[in-house]
């Protein structure tokens, strides 16, 4: 077992109410999951994931405000976080409604922050990092 997975299966019994978590690559290839998700959750929660995680880039970019940090989606019974790290991976994790959402976003803010001495670094491509063209003119009017 590698040590994001052992971090993973840590971040989940450390926190109340987390039930699972998944890391991906910015392209939603996944990188290592805790030991609750099995691999057909797995594949589908990265389609998922990259689906929102690229939703949430498209919203910063129209909305000129900077970059994207984290999206929480509510269901009934469940939240999901979807937090990316400086290094360009994107860290979700799944917790039960009654939780306390505050908690859990304090928690997988800090763990996004610690786990980067275990993930790989992205680059984001030249004309977004350099301030180029970044489509946002495209969406408005």
């Amino acid at each position: 077992m590698d040590s994001l997975t052992v971090a993973l299966d840590g971040l989940v019994d450390r926190v109340p109410g987390a039930e699972f978590a998944v890391v991906l690559s910015p392209d939603g290839l996944l990188l290592a999951r805790s030991r609750a998700v099995s691999d057909e959750v797995a594949e589908q929660l990265s389609s998922v994931v990259s689906g929102l995680y690229a939703l949430g880039q498209a919203a910063t970019r129209v909305c000129a405000t900077g970059t994207l940090r984290q999206v929480v989606m509510q269901m009934s019974r469940a939240f999901v976080f979807i937090a990316t790290t400086r290094g360009g991976a994107i860290l979700t994790v799944r917790m039960g409604g009654d939780a306390d959402v505050g908690d859990m976003a304090y928690e997988v803010a800090l763990f996004a922050a610690q786990a980067e001495r275990d993930l790989p670094v992205y680059l984001e491509p030249a004309r977004v990092a350099t301030g180029g063209d970044s489509g946002a003119d495209h969406w408005g009017p």
